[in-house]
């Protein structure tokens, strides 16, 4: 995620160029995207600390040595990368440079974005395992490894949400391998990223801890089509193409994969078996939880072109069924999930429900699972309209 991370300044950096009116000009061309990376790198280098030298220090400095420098030069400079002592050994760097590429890694901000879905998660699953999450050693003997997976899927799962708000005839053509302008290196970068295997890294790292299954990889790819789903599904919405309900029904059921990832390196942290009654239950809670979080951020959603299963259900259905459609959903789903929770142990079932009704008031909301009652939303036929009335407003 590093790359990412620069390719992101060297984009920042040549936006800002174009606003101040100075971009490279190559062959009388004022789109050389080559040339233009070269100068957002120098930027980006002149403005690194080194030092005591500030800037203007810095500028002196070029402006002095310049006429030294030349193509003959830089020729010659080039071998010293291979010379032991000097510069550091070509292969080794790249060996290194590999290394790091392919190392998992996490921001802050991920971090902090994955805390509330670890909370849940331990103290809603935490039961299932036998574990107190009041007690402290419960929780930090497993968390770092918990924390930083979440984090790593939070991380790609943000990354995914600014690829679905660019514009669908550029995310389709990045896909498809088509050019589309020298400033979208950064947007190809991410594609290629979710087009190859974004998850590697965290792969990797699973099973040099010896946390890695075949569960776990299949719940990857879930993940992954979930990823694929939500820029196809919103990207229709959008550019007014046809839905088709399994796909909306199969995104909801996908989406929840990252709490089953967590489940399951539980069981491995833990050196249990897998107990299928009890996943088979959480898999129908989960989907419950996710319907409900949809009607409760609809409005969001529509207003951040975000995936909502409502605001699939009235492309589909239309305006006036959609609610109908959506409440057969919900009523076929808790079915299942009653006859599910019986299947539990008496004491878990009801501290699930319990924690269930929990978790439903702290998000402030009045509806939902293990609340008897469901809201579903006013719906917004025209999301064009909606978004710019509400833009206005603001």
């Amino acid at each position: 995620m590093e790359g990412l991370r620069k390719l992101e300044e060297v984009q920042r950096t040549i936006l800002l160029m174009q606003s101040e009116g100075f971009m490279s000009c190559s062959n009388n061309s004022s789109n050389d995207p080559d040339s233009d990376r070269f100068l957002s790198n120098f930027i980006l280098l002149l403005i690194q600390p080194c030092g005591g030298l500030d800037v203007e220090k810095k500028c002196q400095l070029i402006y002095a040595n310049l006429p030294k420098i030349s193509a003959v030069f830089a020729e010659e400079a080039m071998p010293c990368l291979n010379e032991e002592g000097n510069c550091e050994n070509k292969s080794d760097f790249g060996a290194l440079q590999t290394d790091y590429e392919d190392m998992a890694m996490v921001g802050l901000g991920a971090m902090q974005d994955a805390n509330s879905t670890l909370e849940d998660f331990c103290r809603s699953y935490f039961m299932f395992h036998d574990m107190d999450v009041n007690k402290p050693q419960s929780i930090f003997r497993y968390l770092p490894m918990l924390s930083f997976t979440e984090s790593y899927i939070y991380q790609l799962d943000r990354l995914n949400e600014k690829l679905v708000k660019l514009p669908t005839e550029g995310v389709k053509g990045l896909e498809q391998g088509f050019h589309v302008g020298a400033n979208q290196s950064r947007v190809i970068k991410f594609i290629e990223l979710f087009k190859t295997n974004p998850l590697k890294p965290l792969i990797l790292l699973l099973e040099h801890h010896g946390l890695f299954t075949e569960r776990i990889r299949e719940e990857f790819r879930c993940g992954e089509e979930y990823w694929r789903l939500e820029r196809k599904l919103c990207g229709a919405l959008t550019s007014n193409k046809k839905i088709e309900v399994e796909d909306v029904m199969r995104a909801v059921h996908l989406k929840s994969f990252d709490y089953r990832v967590l489940n399951l390196l539980l069981y491995q942290l833990r050196s249990v078996k897998v107990d299928e009654v009890h996943m088979e239950f959480l898999s129908v809670s989960e989907f419950l939880v996710e319907l409900s979080d949809d009607l409760f951020d609809y409005e969001d959603d529509v207003l951040e072109n975000n995936f909502n299963v409502l605001r699939m259900f009235v492309r589909i259905h239309g305006a006036s069924e959609a609610p109908t459609m959506l409440a057969k959903c919900i009523s076929d789903a808790e079915k299942k999930y009653d006859r599910l929770l019986k299947a539990l142990d008496p004491n878990l079932s009801s501290n699930y429900q319990e924690r269930c009704e929990e978790a439903t008031k702290e998000g402030g909301k009045t509806s939902g699972p293990s609340l008897g009652t469901w809201s579903i939303p006013p719906v917004i036929e025209d999301e064009d309209f909606y978004r710019s009335k509400t833009l206005n407003s603001n």
